[in-house]
């Protein structure tokens, strides 16, 4: 995004080096013109230091324009606040205190000069002009690891006009973030005296006392066990041992932190209540939804429950579980979609952060229990649209018989209905047009942005709401990802040890796989089953490691982002047909699994319910 920008901005310098003084130099020089544009300028004022994305000088006066690889909706600095614009929107205020503090420091640095504030962003009701804009930026990594991006040679000014991205003045809301105004609830220091502060810090080495709360969940700098063993240190339990003198025995017990999908945290750790096993019923406020299994607050309380007790054991709703189970109809189908959003579409006439469905597995159960790998879709063709071909597959597979049809979590349908709706928008002749949107609509739900509303007759039952109501297992400690239920559920499954721990997948006379041959999915390790996912085999097997490395920097795909990336990497000319090979294997691979994942929660509650 950010070498996109520039070129919306030609005859610019610049700054390349990442040194603080040269950098300055650089820029210094080149602010003596009269008229300049400087990428990636250097600005220093006192002991702050800022890089400026696209700086342009007219005369007296800048334009300071920060880019982000976020999308707007509309190129309007209003959607930057709250609905009744009295402060800033909470998802847009990192941003914008990014370029106050931006043009907060050139202010200081040039008092004489006026300076105007702008955001770049993504605009999602532009259209890419051309096909193959996203592939004429490349990521690369040089030899010290350093990323850069390598722009093509074949780059048109027919690309850039119309821009997909947009400049938007935020002036005003920087004068809400300077004069503290930006939030209902105001910092007790200024903006001016929070820079003060921070600066100083950093000059002095000096750490700023952690202020833990519910943030701390999403903390990026905590560990795992294999992590700490390779030396690797967690920021996060250096912040709770010095605010809370607690050591590595506390972290060994399941924190307030940890409770599911709870708008409490915050208040719970202000109280002193950091513990999960000290959470009392009343703290929770559990209340019943009246809808069968359990409530938020319910399944809250089943988590806390379990870890006060000391329970290991995983809880199933057996009896509402099994009247769910009475509702399906044979054959099952279990789908997985891949999906991506790109920023820098990869096709004409799209949007930035469109939508692209490049991927699915399917899986089928028999009423008789026979499993079955039915089907697949991969879209590995460079610069096509795969959204309306992959409908096309999918219809295929699941029209054949009007059995039940499993998703886990809402993002097969949200995508359904964003295909939906593209075929709805889309100017270009498309004879199957009706009967595409007619098969969404049988298998999906209408989302709150649908023009029209509708519930299929087929629409696909919610594995994650199973979960999320049915079933709970300490193993999990609350999440309900198919990454963490899958684990859990084989490790409380005899059945599923005992069948899996045979080399049955892919076999001749065992279960039917396309891409898997005599695999083996339950391997133990100290007392416990292997994730399969780790199982998955890794990419380029037959190369030596110190070739490795000029071809990927991905050895495996254990989850949905290595996959965005991978095909991303495979629209790229620049990719040999063996690594394009390896990783179109490993794509499918990693899919399949998706959907068996599915399979075998699926039998594990079978063998429960009885």
């Amino acid at each position: 995004m950010g070498e996109l920008a520039k070129f919306y901005f030609p005859g610019g310098h610049d700054i390349r080096t990442l040194g603080h003084d040269q950098a300055l130099r650089e820029t210094s020089t080149l602010l003596q013109q009269d008229k300049v544009i400087i990428y990636e300028a250097a600005i220093a004022h006192e002991n702050l230091f800022i890089r400026i994305d696209i700086l342009v000088k007219n005369g007296t006066h800048f334009d300071l324009i920060e880019v982000k690889a976020k999308s707007i909706d509309r190129p309007d600095s209003d959607c930057f606040l709250t609905k009744k614009g009295d402060a800033v929107d909470s998802k847009w205020r990192p941003y914008l205190y990014d370029v106050a503090f931006q043009k907060y420091v050139l202010c200081r640095a040039f008092p004489d000069h006026t300076v105007s504030g702008f955001l770049m962003l993504a605009d999602k009701t532009a259209r890419c002009p051309t096909d193959g804009l996203n592939q004429k930026f490349r990521i690369t990594t040089d030899a010290a690891g350093r990323k850069g991006i390598t722009v093509s040679d074949r780059l048109s000014a027919a690309d850039l006009d119309p821009p997909i991205l947009c400049q938007v003045p935020v002036d005003d809301q920087i004068k809400m973030i300077w004069n503290n105004r930006d939030s209902k609830t105001p910092h007790p220091l200024s903006f001016q005296e929070r820079i003060n502060l921070w600066a100083d810090c950093y000059a002095r080495d000096k750490k700023i006392p952690p202020q833990p709360d519910a943030l701390c969940a999403k903390c990026e700098f905590k560990t795992n066990p294999e992590d700490e063993a390779s030396g690797r240190a967690s920021g996060f339990k250096e912040c709770w041992m010095q605010a809370f003198a607690w050591t590595e025995k506390d972290f060994q017990e399941p924190s307030v932190l940890d409770i599911w999908n709870c708008r409490k945290k915050k208040d719970f750790i202000a109280d002193g209540l950091l513990k999960m096993a000290a959470v009392t019923e009343e703290d929770l406020k559990i209340k019943s939804d009246n809808r069968p299994g359990l409530s938020t607050s319910e399944r809250q309380w089943k988590q806390v429950e379990k870890v006060r007790e000391g329970d290991p054991t995983a809880w199933l709703d057996h009896e509402h579980l099994r009247a769910e189970m009475d509702r399906w109809t044979f054959p099952l189908h279990f789908i997985d979609f891949e999906t991506t959003m790109a920023a820098i579409p990869f096709n004409r006439g799209r949007r930035p952060y469109e939508g692209i469905a490049f991927q699915f597995s399917h899986h089928l159960v028999h009423a008789d229990g026979r499993v079955v790998h039915q089907g697949q879709y991969l879209n590995a063709e460079r610069g096509s649209f795969p959204n309306y071909d992959f409908v096309r597959a999918l219809q295929n597979d699941l029209a054949q018989d009007p059995g039940t049809i499993f998703r886990y979590s809402n993002h097969e349908n949200s995508y359904l209905n964003q295909i939906h709706q593209q075929l709805q928008d889309d100017q270009a002749h498309i004879p199957d047009r009706g009967d595409l949107c007619a098969f969404i609509r049988t298998i999906t739900k209408s989302t709150s942005k649908s023009v029209e509303e509708w519930e299929g007759n087929r629409n696909m039952v919610d594995l994650w709401d199973l979960v999320k109501r049915y079933y709970y297992d300490p193993a999990t400690n609350g999440s309900n990802s198919i990454k963490q239920v899958l684990p859990a559920i084989l490790n409380s499954s005899p059945f599923l040890q005992q069948k899996y721990a045979q080399p049955i997948y892919g076999a001749a006379d065992g279960i039917e796989s396309l891409n898997f041959s005599d695999w083996q999915w339950i391997k133990m390790e100290q007392g416990r089953v292997v994730d399969p996912y780790k199982l998955l085999p890794p990419l380029f097997q037959d190369i030596p490691p110190d070739k490795l490395l000029l071809l990927s920097t991905d050895e495996t795909l254990k989850d949905g982002g290595a996959a965005m990336t991978a095909y991303a990497r495979m629209q790229f000319e620049e990719m040999s047909d063996y690594e394009r090979g390896e990783l179109h294997q490993a794509l499918l691979k990693y899919c399949e699994l998706d959907t068996l994942a599915m399979v075998m929660i699926y039998e594990g509650w079978r063998e429960m319910v009885g």
